[in-house]
């Protein structure tokens, strides 16, 4: 045996050693099934405190597919990795967390690994939810153990190969998973540090807000709740990086997380709406502010111009005769510059200030034009209609840019009509 091929089987032993000392440390056990705990266990308190609790972590839109039970799970996360399916949290036995006990539960949300020893992929977003403290963890045991059990097993998670070993997570949480509970920065207020916790824990904004690495985890640093990318969606920034032609300030922040809408900045819509329709706007208003009050500490110190920059907006509308101009007229100037009289289909945003005219891919005002916000996230914002069937591809082109480039005085977007085609044909079989 030459001299090579032993040094390529001392390799493949090493890797193979490696393997196997991995495989041992990645074993996680069994936690014991127990029986479904009583409601008379918790405390009317505990109850309350844990269903505030879950509208924070929007437990109920995640793990509820459409047309489906509350919380049974199903709902699709398409990632680079494959599809994986939201599991069911309702008190069932069988195919929920029924025989969870409290340590199980704990478990799961701190560390990612069920009650039978599986690792969890953090499309669970566990890497938030570590940071919650152990009295809030009880409280949203407590909450989800008392709410209808719902037999339902939602499709299996298949994903790409290696991902769908999921004993490889062991590997991936040891790289990005930091346990919690959450720290507290003695260099700011107490609201701040409330509103952090919010934040960062349950709240897991940054697993919307925050762009991911090749392996699916959050960039930190300087990236962090610096935009990412939902089912299609450009998430915004929350901090300097924010398009927004205004700087988000308390106030705004407060009336777009109770009403998904403010007035210099637009309506909430994609994935953003069901998070303030069923998590943000059911929080007590403490919370609010002290998530504002964290939120706001990330915006530049802009003064606020909305009224001279919304008044001047619309009087370029009025005036402006270009194709674009003649399209908004047509399609968009009945409820897009009106600000005075009954309003007949709720709120009117300024298209002038909303932030993604502002971003560097038209996409979201895309799926918006084409399938307007059939679901707003409160009622009294109305709904928008979607123009798929009413306008084409070279309409909506010369209408976005027309707002890019005439209202928001930003470069054309490039390929335009090329991206809305794309955008249709994916978005198609959804509208």
């Amino acid at each position: 045996m030459n001299r090579w091929k032993k040094r390529a089987l001392s390799l493949s032993a090493l890797v193979l050693a490696a393997g196997a000392v991995l495989l041992v440390f990645s074993l996680q056990p069994e936690i014991a099934p127990v029986a479904p705990p009583q409601a008379s266990q918790f405390s009317a308190e505990q109850i309350a405190r844990g269903k505030t609790l879950a509208a924070l972590g929007d437990c109920k839109v995640c793990h509820t597919r459409t047309g489906g039970q509350v919380d049974a799970g199903g709902m699709a996360f398409n990632t680079q990795f494959g599809t994986i399916y939201s599991s069911n949290i309702t008190p069932d036995v069988a195919t929920g967390i029924g025989s969870w006990s409290y340590p199980a539960f704990k478990r799961a949300m701190r560390y990612g690994i069920n009650r039978e020893g599986h690792y969890l992929y953090p499309a669970f977003p566990y890497t938030s939810f570590t940071l919650t403290r152990d009295d809030d963890l009880q409280d949203l045991y407590a909450w989800l153990m008392i709410q209808p059990a719902v037999s339902y097993r939602p499709p299996k998670t298949e994903l790409h190969f290696p991902f769908n070993v999921r004993q490889g997570m062991f590997a991936w949480n040891w790289l990005f998973l930091t346990p919690g509970p959450f720290p507290v920065n003695p260099q700011q207020s107490e609201e701040w540090n409330r509103g952090a916790y919010l934040g960062e824990s349950l709240g897991h904004c940054s697993a919307c807000h925050s762009p991911r690495n090749l392996a699916g985890a959050e960039k930190g640093g300087s990236h962090h709740l610096s935009g990412g990318i939902v089912d299609g969606w450009r998430v915004p920034a929350l901090n300097s990086h924010s398009p927004a032609p205004i700087a988000w300030n308390h106030q705004q922040l407060m009336e777009y997380m109770r009403k998904g809408f403010a007035t210099s900045h637009g309506v909430a819509a994609g994935p953003m709406a069901p998070v303030i329709a069923e998590g943000l706007s059911q929080l007590p208003e403490d919370d609010l502010k002290a998530m504002a009050t964290w939120l706001a500490s990330f915006q530049p110190p802009w003064p606020d111009h909305s009224k001279e920059v919304s008044n001047q907006a619309e009087q370029q509308m009025m005036q402006a005769n270009s194709p674009g101009a003649r399209q908004f007229a047509g399609s968009c100037m009945a409820c897009h510059a009106q600000n005075t009289g009954p309003k007949l289909y709720g709120v009117r945003p300024s298209l002038m200030l909303n932030s993604n005219l502002y971003s560097d891919s038209p996409d979201n005002l895309i799926r918006i034009v084409l399938d307007g916000i059939q679901h707003p996230a409160t009622a009294e914002l109305g709904s928008m209609p979607g123009f798929r069937y009413q306008l084409n591809n070279q309409q909506i082109a010369v209408l976005l840019n027309y707002l890019r480039t005439d209202l928001a005085q930003r470069a054309s977007w490039p390929d335009l009509q090329n991206r809305i085609e794309q955008i249709r044909q994916q978005t198609e079989d959804k509208s």
